[in-house]
């Protein structure tokens, strides 16, 4: 090669270029959302607890969640929630970001000293993307 030969890119450079470029791009979006979603599946769930007379009331924030995915567990005086959600199909649409974890859990201790009937307690998924878990207390709270 003399200092006078050119090197030429190939007609199709710009378009490979644009290629490669997308998929850096798109290979980086998954792995960053797939590490957001790890994050928030090692996060506990959002949580509140409240006392009437008769009951204790968990509220956890289940965004996504279905009666079917969830399970609630008493253990050690905790209220102990796993879900585990789907991401629903969306035809002609294809995951960029999967941002959201798919699999949470949470836990909130009860107050000691309050005897309560985990067997009589109920669940539900409310259409705001809650989960409330109601505890009684065992005679009413007396």
């Amino acid at each position: 090669m003399t200092e006078h030969d050119q090197i030429t890119a190939p007609e199709d450079a710009p378009r490979r270029l644009k290629e490669l470029g997308e998929s850096i791009a798109t290979n980086a979006l998954e792995r960053v959302g797939r590490g957001v979603a790890r994050f928030h599946e090692r996060t506990p769930l959002p949580s509140d607890l409240l006392e009437s007379d008769d009951a204790f009331l968990v509220v956890f924030d289940a965004p996504g969640a279905r009666q079917k995915d969830v399970q609630v567990r008493f253990v050690d005086n905790e209220v102990r929630v796993a879900i585990d959600r789907f991401r629903d199909f969306h035809e002609g649409y294809e995951m960029r970001f999967p941002g959201r974890g798919l699999s949470l859990d949470g836990a909130v201790a009860l107050p000691e000293g309050v005897a309560v009937d985990p067997e009589g307690a109920t669940a539900t998924v409310t259409r705001s993307g809650t989960l409330e878990v109601v505890v009684p207390k065992r005679g009413g709270g007396e």
